[in-house]
């Protein structure tokens, strides 16, 4: 079965989703599952340095205090998820396009899912900026994907091609994160593993 993901990586809901189709995904040992990572971002115009955390808190929702009611709410599902969120570990807001470039990457060695999942984690558990080449050149040595191959994909041509994929996302009228196409159904939004299971089992029949 075909799963393609819209996500981005600074997006809580995102990880919380990764998280329960991970998990609901296992409730079927017999199926062979392609899942596919299509980026997309939830700040375009973010500069590529990145900006500091309570600047965005303040161009996003008018300040920390403003945000607080969400997160609260986001923390408390990625616990029922089983992930612990450090959101006041982070102290910058970065632009996401190196970290999907190395997701997209990481698809050759077939480690998409694992690197996915170390960015989202060093970005809403360690606190760290995964706008930093450093950091992810980090994540990739560490799943044996060399700094040479990651630095020489970071290239205009892939670049290009990223931003094509988010402009797709785009044109099939997705605005938010995360977005599923399970099988023959789209799914908007953060999912339970109970509600990802049923839309794979439908889709199976």
């Amino acid at each position: 079965m075909k799963i393609n993901i819209f996500a981005d990586t600074i997006c809580g809901w995102c990880f919380i989703s990764h998280t329960n189709l991970n998990n609901a995904i296992k409730k079927f040992p017999e199926t062979k599952f392609e899942i596919n990572h299509t980026p997309f971002q939830l700040n375009p115009e973010m500069p590529a340095e990145g900006i500091s955390r309570d600047k965005y808190l303040q161009i996003k929702f008018g300040g920390k205090n403003y945000a607080a009611p969400m997160y609260k709410n986001m923390k408390l599902k990625a616990e029922e998820a089983g992930v612990i969120f450090n959101l006041d570990k982070i102290k910058k807001t970065p632009n996401t396009l190196l970290s999907h470039l190395l997701i997209i990457l990481s698809k050759k060695f077939n480690l998409q899912n694992q690197i996915k999942e170390k960015i989202y984690s060093s970005y809403f558990i360690d606190g760290l900026d995964i706008g930093d080449i450093n950091i992810l050149t980090n994540i990739a040595k560490k799943e044996n994907i060399s700094e040479k191959i990651f630095k020489d994909f970071i290239n205009e041509e892939n670049i290009k091609m990223v931003n094509s994929k988010i402009t797709l996302a785009q044109e099939k009228g997705i605005s938010g994160v995360p977005f599923f196409e399970i099988g023959r159904e789209f799914v908007s939004g953060s999912q339970s593993i109970l509600h990802l299971e049923s839309v794979i089992k439908s889709n199976l029949s």
